[in-house]
């Protein structure tokens, strides 16, 4: 492999880009998705978080240079910026084209997300409403799955507001491992002007809100699989951030907030996918 197909590959954020696309995936089964239409959804889902990063990186590359982020490859070099830029509007322009194939309500969805994400990359990530995109982007998410599915079905509100929830929720636990570097070149959106524990506790709260809200929405008593799921979502964010400080000590980046999410939002899928027919 390339040094520079290998610096798009880091640059495209591949960790979270994984994660958000098998949550697609799992959910797509959960709602009763033919083999087909859950490659059309992971495609589509897959194409947006690619342009995603990749266009976070290029418009954040002299950013992440000042702050000595060696670990970006557009700011080390690894890659161009010209590539990176080129990758994402590819990409993004591919995300609606794949997500046609599920049916015009669900492209809109999909496009609606892809949209509020790249707005947070710019201009929306310094401003007090920097939550939105993640919200927005992360409630259309389960919206585009569900109305993927044949004979227009509409998503449960309970099922968007949890995902909204999620969004937020990892808004907040992502950008703490970068206040420092933010405030060095900026950055002043909601989670830098609530300050590292205002953060934690926002993120907290709204993981455990998602989680809740998936355990009591769909008809019926919450299973044990929801409880021990709203049990989870009480002590991963602690520890998380117990393992952030001893990064932190150890001179590492404190990502296991970041990490922390993506953990409760797998176990929000498993919930969902136990929980019976969903729509």
């Amino acid at each position: 492999m390339s040094p520079s197909v290998l610096g798009l590959i880091r640059a495209s954020h591949p960790e979270p880009a994984a994660a958000v696309t098998t949550v697609a995936g799992l959910l797509a089964w959960g709602v009763g998705h033919r083999p087909a239409g859950m490659l059309a959804v992971v495609l589509a889902v897959a194409a947006s978080q690619l342009a995603v990063g990749w266009a976070n990186d290029a418009l954040d590359a002299d950013r992440d240079a000042t702050v000595g982020r060696t670990d970006k490859p557009v700011a080390a070099g690894a890659v161009s910026r010209r590539a990176t830029a080129v990758a994402a509007a590819v990409a993004a322009l591919a995300t609606p084209a794949l997500a046609l194939a599920t049916g015009p309500a669900a492209a809109l969805c999909a496009t609606l997300g892809l949209v509020s994400a790249l707005l947070y990359d710019w201009p929306l990530k310094s401003t007090p409403v920097s939550v939105l995109p993640y919200a927005v982007s992360f409630g259309a998410l389960p919206a585009f799955v569900v109305l993927a599915l044949p004979g227009g079905v509409l998503p449960p509100g309970w099922l968007v507001a949890a995902a909204a929830c999620l969004g937020a929720g990892a808004h907040f636990a992502n950008v703490l491992p970068d206040l420092a570097d933010d405030a060095r070149t900026g950055v002043r959106g909601l989670p830098h002007r609530l300050g590292p524990a205002g953060s934690r506790a926002a993120a907290a709260a709204l993981l455990l809100g998602a989680t809740v809200t998936l355990a009591l929405g769909p008809p019926g008593p919450p299973s044990g699989v929801g409880v021990a799921a709203v049990a989870t979502a009480v002590v991963v964010p602690p520890l998380s951030w117990y393992g952030g400080r001893a990064a932190a000590r150890r001179g590492g980046r404190q990502v296991a907030a970041f990490r922390a999410v993506m953990l409760v939002a797998l176990i929000d899928v498993v919930l969902l996918v136990t929980s019976g027919r969903l729509v």
